[in-house]
């Protein structure tokens, strides 16, 4: 397998996990509670991308160099992005809200949502590290 292959399927592994990860704790009830769980979840994402620039560059991200990339990406997307999940949490927790009355099959299904809402934007960070290590390896 080549260096970008098995770069692939380790982010793709990672996203995997993060994504089952963020599924689990989203089932879990917490009646009136959802809020502080979103930012726990929320921190999770973060560190999901973390580690998947870290696969690809071998190096780790600083908050610094994370304000830098979504500078590079240009301000009208980092605000697309940022808006959409920002709404995709708050959308999460007040889903979970109702559905946390609604019993296991609620649960399930916010699990279902939140690991692929984490998924989604693990495979969106995971593609822009894939074209950028493509375009720094020589040809």
């Amino acid at each position: 397998m080549t260096n970008l292959g098995q770069k692939r399927l380790d982010a793709a592994l990672a996203i995997a996990t993060y994504s089952v990860g963020s599924a689990t704790a989203s089932a879990a009830p917490t009646f009136g509670g959802e809020i502080p769980k979103q930012i726990l979840l929320t921190a999770s994402d973060i560190l999901m991308y973390t580690n998947i620039w870290k696969i690809y560059f071998a190096e780790d991200l600083s908050s610094k160099q994370l304000v830098e990339i979504l500078t590079e990406l240009g301000f009208v997307t980092v605000a697309g992005a940022g808006t959409a999940y920002v709404v995709s949490k708050v959308n999460t927790a007040l889903l979970k809200e109702i559905s946390n009355w609604m019993g296991p099959l609620g649960w399930g299904v916010v699990a279902a949502i939140a690991g692929s809402l984490s998924g989604l934007f693990g495979v969106a960070w995971a593609i822009y590290c894939d074209r950028l290590y493509a375009q720094r390896q020589p040809q």
